[in-house]
Parts: structure tokens; C-alpha cells; sequence
């Protein structure tokens, strides 16, 4: 019987600039998903529409703890790359699934964007959690 995968399966990683930033791994949470739009057009003298898509890339979200000052460093590099201080970095996000069965897919979403990031401490009680959405062109499995 397959046994499906959890979230203690997946580990996601940030690289920046060829770096793990391996520091940061209290990921509570991770979500991606395939932007498409579909297009429907009808023709005369036709019964049904016909219909058709376009990939425009991905769009995900995640959230973060953080146990240390490491994390400030990544939103440093992410908010200098945008006020075009240094425009050619890269942030690379890497998910490895670890199936029960053995195999290891790696999805790899290259040259991530990122909206904004809030932090929020909810009560004395709460950890501090990180906000992170993000997009990009593609992604791909390895």
C-alpha cells in the first residue's frame, strides 16, 4: 500500500546567489501552485465553446518562524535586489519531497519574486511568523 507524503516529508530551502541559506529552515508552511488562465471563445455554427489555456507561471506562499538574525539577511538581499541596488541577485527556492517509497523529486522554482513581508508576533504566547508570497516564471522537477 502507498503511503502518501506529509509535511514532515518536505524540506524547502532558500538559495541566493548559488548559497543555501541553510539557516532557515522553520517553515511552517508551503504552498505553490500553476497559474493558468483559460481562454473560451464560441463560433457560429458551433453547439459548444471551444476552450484553451495559457501557463503564466506560479504563484506560492509560505510561512516562516525564525530562530535567529539569518532570516533579516534574506529580506536584505530580496529588498535591495528590488530598490536596484543589486539587480542580478537571485533567490532560488528548492522543495525536496521524501516519499516513504524512497524517491526524492526536487522542485526547484527558479528567480523568485517576492510582495510583501510581515512579520507578526500574535500574543505573548505566539511565535514570531514570517510571510512570504512569491512568484515566478517556472518552475521544474529534478
Amino acid at each position: 500500500m502507498a503511503q502518501r507524503i506529509k509535511g514532515q516529508e518536505v524540506e524547502v530551502l532558500f538559495i541566493i546567489d548559488g548559497a543555501v541559506q541553510d539557516s532557515i529552515v522553520d517553515v511552517r508552511s508551503f504552498e505553490m501552485a500553476a497559474k493558468l488562465e483559460t481562454k473560451e471563445e464560441g463560433y457560429l455554427g458551433e453547439k459548444t465553446n471551444r476552450y484553451d489555456e495559457i501557463f503564466s507561471g506560479i504563484r506560492g506562499r509560505m510561512e516562516l518562524h525564525f530562530e535567529s538574525e539569518d532570516v533579516f539577511g534574506v529580506f536584505q538581499s530580496i529588498i535591495d535586489r528590488a530598490k536596484r541596488r543589486t539587480p542580478g541577485t537571485q533567490v532560488n527556492i528548492k522543495a525536496t519531497l521524501n516519499f516513504p517509497n524512497g524517491e526524492r523529486p526536487r522542485v526547484l522554482i527558479s528567480d523568485a519574486f517576492f510582495g510583501e513581508i510581515p512579520i507578526n508576533f500574535g500574543s505573548r504566547a505566539d511565535y514570531g511568523t514570517i510571510g512570504l508570497d512569491f512568484q515566478a516564471s517556472d518552475f521544474k522537477v529534478i
